[in-house]
């Protein structure tokens, strides 16, 4: 027997809106992640910019026509993979499925959707593969992504002043 009038949850838990659609946890079941406090990790790294500061460090030589996740996504989907315990490159290509991941990178419109898909180990690993024997990336096959570490050594030093 179900009852007469829609069953309210005791605690819903508002994050912001994204897209024009309402984000909310609460604990009636229903489609269950133990990693949905991915989605206000990700709330504050947009507020404090830190991916995003972080992923102008880097020089992307990839062909942008054949580009379906830029350097910030990329940066973004690899640290909060590993702040959710997944540490090895090889489990995106779970998470690249993976709901609560999919909202904290804002792709919740595409959550069914193959171009929602999120990177899989092979192109988070373009920014974790950097051969030294490899003398020009422009025309290299596989390290289109070179980070730049006085750019990155410089904004970490930034964001460490900043926040003091």
């Amino acid at each position: 027997m179900s009852p007469s009038h829609p069953r309210t949850p005791r605690q819903v838990i508002n994050f912001s809106k994204q897209k024009g659609k309402e984000i909310i946890a609460n604990f009636d079941g229903g489609l269950i992640t133990s990693d949905a406090g991915i989605v206000w990790i990700a709330e504050l790294d947009k507020k404090l910019g830190i991916t995003e500061k972080f992923g102008n460090c880097f020089q992307d030589h990839r062909h942008q026509s054949y580009v379906d996740h830029s350097v910030h996504e990329l940066l973004a989907q690899r640290l909060y993979g590993i702040i959710l315990g997944y540490e090895d490159v090889n489990d995106h290509d779970k998470l690249r499925h993976h709901p609560a991941l999919k909202i904290a990178l804002e792709k919740l419109n595409e959550l069914e959707d193959k171009k929602g898909w999120l990177a899989g180990k092979s192109t988070i690993n373009r920014l974790e593969y950097c051969p030294e024997t490899i003398l020009d990336q422009k025309t290299s096959r596989y390290h289109k992504i070179e980070p730049n570490f006085k750019a990155i050594e410089k904004s970490f030093v930034e964001f460490f002043f900043r926040v003091l």
